[in-house]
């Protein structure tokens, strides 16, 4: 009798619904089209016209996006959460906070060809992991390589020894509270405690023209677009069914023949790349990096994105990120003594009663109203 061969996997036909595509499409007319006709062409007198801040606001929430977009690969999707993604955002933030302290030029404080914090320090020549600092292509590179770098080897040892669960979370939140010291060492050649900051151009191209504000505002939203699509590519295929079933039963993946090790490994590295590139469009839109983006509280916000918006879904920690820092945002000016608080009963407001998140909310409300 011959033996029964198991059934290849065969991935889904659509990666997106017609609907899903259509929102997609609707995404990149308001990132590329609609927003900046209302900043640029509508006078600022006009009830249509989107503000500066605003764009500013939305860009750097859109780089958190990204950031809670990646956690949702990393624990919605494989059950690992990690508490020190905020270490490979602040590192792709660096990297391009360093060209921008190199584009200031003589325009510094010092009239250096050094940045200002290093001739107050009593620096005479730029330290050597500033030897690339001018190059755009090359800082752009080390976005990718530093974190990517530091996320496999870190990746490697903790899911080689089999390290799981709360412990993992304790470790990342060590590694990212020991890259904050690090980084608030003067002699590290970072900037201390005041980090970077007083950018003036970027290519050539002054950072506070309006052009230049709206070309990041652009570059990020469609990076976070093709994020999307990427991660949804990722999760329906062979690979994210594997990763799901290391989140549902890891032992019986490896009795059926496949290695966890090296399916964690690769989408713990995507996960930390994700969160430097969206580091490196926060820094010139943003124009400050220190390393208080290091804290153990900005990783943990990420998770509570992604916890708000709703685990395993990808579009939920999106809006995850849009609705808290929305809010936050909001609170800030409306309530500035209490906003905590109100954050505060929100998280506590989502774990008891919403425990799928905001996208889990709409889908029960969704079933409901079906006939």
């Amino acid at each position: 009798m011959s033996a029964v061969l198991p059934s290849p996997y065969v991935p889904s036909a659509r990666l997106l619904s017609h609907k899903a595509w259509s929102g997609v499409l609707l995404a990149l007319l308001v990132v590329g089209v609609l927003v900046p006709l209302l900043n640029l062409v509508v006078p600022a007198a006009s009830p249509l016209h989107v503000s500066d801040y605003a764009v500013a606001l939305v860009g750097k929430i859109m780089c958190y996006a990204i950031c809670a977009l990646a956690m949702d690969l990393i624990w919605g999707y494989t059950g690992i959460l990690s508490l020190g993604h905020g270490v490979f955002f602040a590192l792709g933030s660096y990297a391009t906070g360093m060209y921008l302290m190199r584009q200031i030029g003589r325009d510094g404080n010092y009239k250096s060809d050094l940045p200002d914090f290093m001739v107050f320090l009593d620096w005479k020549s730029l330290p050597w992991h500033w030897g690339l600092s001018d190059s755009f292509a090359a800082q752009m590179l080390l976005v990718v390589l530093v974190p990517g770098l530091l996320a496999f080897v870190f990746g490697y040892f903790a899911f080689r020894s089999r390290i799981k669960g709360v412990y993992f979370s304790i470790i990342t939140q060590a590694l990212t509270f020991a890259a904050m010291l690090l980084f608030f060492r003067n002699e590290t050649g970072f900037g201390g405690n005041n980090g970077f900051t007083d950018f003036k151009r970027i290519l050539g191209t002054p950072i506070a023209t309006p052009a230049m504000r709206m070309a990041l505002f652009m570059s990020t939203g469609f990076i976070l677009i093709g994020a999307f699509v990427f991660a949804r590519w990722l999760v329906q295929s062979k690979f994210g069914r594997v990763l799901q079933a290391i989140r549902d039963a890891e032992s019986r993946v490896m009795f059926t023949g496949y290695d966890p090790l090296r399916y964690k490994l690769t989408v713990w590295v995507i996960s930390a790349v994700m969160c430097a590139v969206a580091g490196a469009l926060y820094v010139p839109q943003v124009g400050i990096i220190n390393p208080s983006e290091m804290s153990p509280a900005a990783s943990i916000e990420i998770a509570i994105w992604a916890a708000v918006g709703g685990r395993g879904t990808l579009i939920g920690p999106i809006i995850g990120a849009f609705f808290v820092n929305g809010a936050k945002s909001w609170l800030t000016q409306a309530f500035p003594e209490v906003w905590l608080y109100f954050l505060g009963a929100l998280f506590i407001a989502v774990t008891l009663f919403l425990p799928q998140g905001l996208v889990g909310l709409l889908r029960r409300r969704s079933e409901a109203q079906r006939p």
